[in-house]
């Protein structure tokens, strides 16, 4: 069996963790101490890709709760699915990292850090076939950005060769919590263009203007977003927790969607996505689907695609989805659309389908796309970076700990690196057309010179 090794750290990450196991457990047929009460023998056929069976027959997810305080986790503890996972594997400080990522990175987190990658090694030792890990947590705190960065790097270390895939909160320009937050999430990319195979990019403005604007959730509290959160978690991991037509793992997802090593950062979306009312009134089909999914107020990251062009995408359906109806609306999509798509990757579109569906729904679609918008995400965070940076405010919080100003001139230059990279394959089809037509016009000559 592939197994994976899931890490939420930070308050952030905790929070969008819990709700991914609660959507996990009641999809496998799990009841809230990790007992299987399921119905469907599908559902069972590969739980051990994210649980461990203990004696008692419990299933115990592989899970490690990191937290520099322990406010977050002991909500954890005290929740419903508090009982499910193993007391060893929450891992906590005393002080918190304060919002500030040196705290998280350098300080207070590299004291915890060891502890931590001993419960993951005994994680990792109790697997057959490792297949990687996947970390919950935001870039604009201190111990999700600070701390989960150096997890993140300890692990490329010790593991080079299995997958890190994150999921990501990404600072938004209209619901910010901290002043720091741009220092935080530059410190975080540049950090995550080096050492992550693949990161979910979710950003809580987005997830707002999902809540308000389609699902109609007069005021949206944090519950709701982290519901939305983890249904995506859910959709992007379905075909590694079920026997699919197609099974795609989260090596195969990174071969197929990462063109380039630092062109890593994914968009995703998820469908149906429908206000209570107006449930009744919609139909559930894959054309309906398909485009709810490739809708850019669907998207889960502010960035708008229609700004950029795709790289690559990849779509899983669940239910009782017909393949060959599904492979016709993704070529439909891409004929429709093809100025979207960039013409030097054909057939950018990877399809995966599970028939098993959702809890709440007969089908469900989960998109990720590699976008060349979304450096409108990184832009803006570079522009709130240099404002403050210009000035050194705030400044002393991250050098009193021992860091120095130089890594902060080198990661905003990456992260501009970046951006730079992503308009540069947005633009690539127009010039590389120009470039063609003079190697026409030159080769006569040549051959006359032979």
């Amino acid at each position: 069996m592939r197994e994976i090794i899931h890490i939420s750290t930070g308050q952030c990450g905790n929070q969008i963790g819990a709700a991914f196991w609660q959507t996990i457990c009641g999809e496998h047929g799990l009841d809230a101490d990790g007992t299987y009460h399921g119905t469907n023998e599908l559902q069972k056929a590969r739980l051990n890709v994210y649980f461990n069976e203990a004696m008692s027959g419990k299933y115990v997810p592989r899970a490690v709760l990191v937290d520099l305080e322990p406010g977050t986790i002991d909500n954890v503890r005290s929740s419903s699915i508090g009982n499910l996972f193993r007391p060893d594997n929450m891992i906590f400080g005393q002080s918190s990292a304060g919002n500030v990522w040196a705290k998280g990175h350098y300080t207070e987190g590299a004291e915890l850090v060891d502890s931590v990658l001993d419960v993951l090694r005994r994680e990792a030792e109790g697997c057959d076939s490792l297949q990687g890990f996947q970390i919950t947590h935001s870039l604009g705190g201190g111990t999700g950005s600070g701390m989960g960065t150096l997890l993140i790097s300890k692990i490329y270390e010790e593991y080079s060769d299995r997958m890190r895939a994150t999921f990501s909160v990404v600072p938004s320009p209209k619901t910010s919590d901290t002043v720091v937050e741009p220092y935080n999430a530059t410190l975080s990319v540049h950090q995550l263009i080096e050492n992550s195979n693949e990161t979910f990019c979710i950003d809580n403005e987005a997830l707002y203007d999902i809540c308000l604007r389609t699902l109609k959730l007069p005021q949206p509290n944090y519950e709701d977003l982290n519901q939305l959160v983890s249904s995506v978690m859910s959709g992007v991991t379905t075909s590694l927790r079920y026997p699919g037509q197609l099974n795609s793992d989260l090596r195969k997802l990174a071969v197929n969607l990462v063109p380039f090593p630092r062109l890593h950062f994914f968009m995703v979306g998820y469908a149906p996505l429908t206000s209570i009312r107006s449930k009744s009134f919609s139909s559930l089909s894959v054309p309906e689907l398909t485009q709810q999914l490739f809708d850019p107020r669907n998207m889960m990251a502010a960035s708008d695609p229609r700004h950029g062009r795709y790289l690559t995408a990849a779509t899983f359906f669940r239910g009782n989805v017909s393949v060959k109806e599904v492979e016709d609306e993704m070529l439909k999509v891409q004929t429709r659309n093809s100025a979207g798509f960039v013409e030097w990757i054909p057939n950018n579109v990877q399809t995966s389908i599970c028939s098993v569906p959702p809890q709440d729904s007969d089908m469900s679609a989960t998109f990720i796309g590699n976008s060349t918008s979304i450096q409108q995400l990184f832009k803006r965070v570079g522009d709130q970076f240099s404002a403050m940076f210009r000035r050194k405010a705030f400044l002393h919080w991250y050098t009193s700990e021992g860091m120095d100003v130089m890594e902060f001139t080198e990661a905003e230059s990456n992260m501009n690196d970046l951006v730079a990279e992503y308009q540069q394959y947005q633009d690539a089809g127009i010039d590389d057309e120009d470039e063609e037509l003079e190697y026409e016009q030159e080769a006569p000559m040549d051959e006359l010179l032979e």
